[in-house]
């Protein structure tokens, strides 16, 4: 009982003080997203233009969520969460959408926000079903998506010749 009390106060707490989470659907790689803790969930808002993408989490669905520490960014905690849609203007939806609009920053459209929200976003709680997973063994890192940009080539081999060429006088 003690260790589950322990679980369930380090996924509050932690969550609460990451600006982002990393949550990983079925099947899907990790996607780092922002959030807010509200009512002993994380709560999320997307798919909408200008918003974050939240293919990969289906109303009664399953989430694994990782907490990052905001000062050093290394993995704190990783729990497992229940997806919960929630019903534009329903009494559950304004309540996280009052603690999400503070925490947007940059929207386009500012107060009109809400209203955007409710007619083209979902918004979503991630509810922890108490499960924490065991601290990880080896590295966490994955690969690299893949992604149409490159890096850049190397220079040629002739080019620092003509740049630190000494002029020549007259």
């Amino acid at each position: 009982m003690t260790s589950e009390l322990l679980d369930q106060a380090l996924v509050e707490e932690a969550t609460k003080k990451s600006g982002l989470i990393w949550v990983k659907g079925p099947g899907v790689p990790a996607r780092a997203l922002w959030h807010v803790w509200h009512e002993g969930a994380a709560c999320l808002v997307g798919d909408g233009p200008g918003e974050q993408p939240l293919p990969h989490l289906a109303d009664g669905g399953t989430a694994e969520v990782t907490v990052r520490s905001k000062d050093k960014g290394g993995r704190l905690v990783t729990w497992a969460a229940k997806v919960v849609e929630l019903a534009p203007e329903s009494e559950a939806w304004q309540a996280a959408v009052a603690e999400l609009k503070g925490k947007r920053l940059n929207a386009p459209d500012g107060e009109a926000m809400t209203a955007r929200w409710a007619r083209e976003c979902r918004v979503v709680r991630l509810e922890p079903t108490g499960t924490v997973a065991p601290p990880p063994d080896g590295s966490l890192a994955d690969a690299p998506l893949p992604t149409p940009a490159t890096t850049r080539r190397p220079i040629p081999a002739g080019l620092p010749r003509l740049l630190l060429r000494k002029r020549r006088r007259k």
